[in-house]
C-alpha cells in the first residue's frame, strides 16, 4: 500500500476520459456515460445511465430533477456509486462516495447552457412520475413553450445537480487472461491509500 497526492485519481480520470473522447463515436457514442447507483429508504438499490457534465478534485458533476426517484433517494440517503466503463480501451472506473447538491450559481450556469428544448423540457416532465393520460408530455411541452416564448427559460427550483465527492475509486484495466488489473484508491486525509487488488 502507498501513498499518493490528492490530485492523483482525478488527473488519472481526466487522462482516461480525454482518450474515451477521442475515440471514434461509432466505437463509444457516449464517452461520458456512467451508471448510477443509489439505495431508497428500505435499502433497496437502484441503477440508471447518466452523462457525466464536470469533473475537478471536488468531485462528479451531474445534473437532474430532483423530486426523480435518484433525486429523492439521494436527498435522503447521499452514498452513491458511479461505474465509467469504456468497453473499447477496455477501461472501467468505479467511484464511492457522497453526493452534495451543486451551488445555485454552477446550476444556474449549466442550465443556461443547455438547448431550449432540454431547458422546456425539465419544466415539463414531472420526472419518475406516473404519465397519467396518453400525450400529456406534449401537452405539458407545448404549454411551457408557450410560457417562455421570446424569454430565457429559467432554472426549475427543483432541478439542479449533484456532486459525488470520492471516498473510493477504482481503475480497472483489462487483461489477457482475465488477469486485470485493479487499482483501489482510498481517501486517506489529504491524500490517498493506494492499493492493488486481485483480479
Amino acid at each position: 500500500m502507498t501513498s499518493v497526492p490528492f490530485a492523483e485519481p482525478f488527473v488519472r480520470f481526466r487522462a482516461l476520459l480525454d482518450e474515451a473522447q477521442a475515440l471514434d463515436r461509432a466505437l463509444l457514442p457516449e464517452p461520458t456515460a456512467f451508471a448510477l447507483g443509489t439505495v431508497d429508504t428500505e435499502g433497496r438499490p437502484a441503477v440508471r445511465i447518466l452523462l457525466l457534465k464536470a469533473v475537478d478534485e471536488a468531485g462528479f458533476v451531474f445534473y437532474t430533477n430532483f423530486e426523480s426517484r435518484k433525486g429523492r433517494e439521494l436527498r435522503a440517503n447521499p452514498n452513491a456509486a458511479l461505474c465509467f466503463h469504456w468497453q473499447p480501451m477496455e477501461r472501467q472506473v468505479r467511484v464511492e462516495g457522497r453526493a452534495v447538491p451543486v451551488a445555485e450559481a454552477e446550476a444556474d450556469a449549466y442550465f443556461a447552457s443547455r438547448p431550449r428544448g432540454s431547458q422546456i423540457g425539465a419544466w415539463a416532465s414531472t420526472q419518475s412520475r406516473d404519465e397519467a393520460t396518453e400525450g400529456l408530455l406534449e401537452a405539458r411541452v407545448e404549454e411551457f413553450t408557450r410560457k417562455f416564448e421570446g424569454q430565457t427559460v429559467p432554472r426549475p427550483a427543483y432541478w439542479s445537480g449533484f456532486r459525488v465527492a470520492p471516498e473510493r475509486v477504482e481503475f480497472w484495466r483489462g487483461m489477457p487472461s482475465r488477469l486485470h488489473e485493479r487499482q483501489l484508491y482510498v481517501r486517506d486525509g489529504h491524500g490517498w491509500r493506494v492499493r492493488t487488488l486481485f483480479p
